[in-house]
């Protein structure tokens, strides 16, 4: 299936895509003012039923970010549900009564690598100084953060709890797409200074993608 041009990030050339499936109603959910059922592109995130994407919706924050690692990677875009699926008999998610639990990082890694060929490497007690380390070895880093990283100059009441995409990053900044931001500046190539960055990241996550792939 073909990118969507609306997907490309200008500066990284990294397709974006949100969690929600549309982007533009992002704003909305977050507030509480639309639905998941509201949400009309239900059907691109490969859900048989418009009640398995309600379910799954806001547990794909780094389903969503693979997504957008396989559509930099190979041109395809699969639908986040669909790896998901593919995930479940790894354990990288874990049903607890009507709650779901994950990503669990080692069961995905171990995903990644036997159904798609994709090197991976669960970090932790890590720096947000020395994601620039890994970007060296890796293409990519998907790192645990507070969701409320979408508002930078808000103090998180923990750290962690969601998964963002990280492009690029130096000394100085670390720039990263992010599946649950509110518009197009919070989610596509979103750059914020390491110190920034630092406060709301968790010390850990998961190397993808080795140099040597390339």
């Amino acid at each position: 299936m073909p990118v969507n041009q609306r997907s490309f990030s200008p500066s990284s050339a990294v397709p974006y895509f949100s969690q929600w499936e549309d982007p533009d109603c992002a704003a909305g959910i977050i507030a509480g003012d639309i639905q998941l059922s509201d949400i009309s592109l239900w059907t691109k995130s490969g859900a048989a039923e418009q009640r398995e994407f309600i379910e799954w919706a806001n547990h794909v924050c780094g389903m969503c970010c693979l997504k957008m690692v396989l559509a930099a990677v190979s041109g395809n875009v699969v639908p986040v549900l669909k790896l998901t699926y593919r995930s479940l008999s790894y354990g990288a998610y874990v049903r607890e009564g009507d709650n779901i639990k994950g990503l669990i990082y080692a069961p995905f890694v171990e995903y990644v690598r036997q159904e798609l060929g994709i090197s991976a490497q669960v970090k932790v007690d890590i720096s947000a100084q020395d994601i620039a380390g890994q970007l060296a070895e890796h293409r990519f880093f998907i790192a645990s953060v507070h969701p409320s990283v979408r508002i930078p100059e808000s103090t998180p009441p923990h750290r962690g709890g969601h998964l963002v995409l990280v492009t690029r990053a130096d000394d100085q900044s670390v720039t990263f797409h992010n599946p649950s931001g509110h518009d197009i500046s919070t989610q596509q190539d979103v750059t914020l200074p390491v110190e920034t960055f630092a406060r709301f990241f968790a010390g850990r996550g998961i190397s993808l993608v080795s140099r040597a792939q390339q």
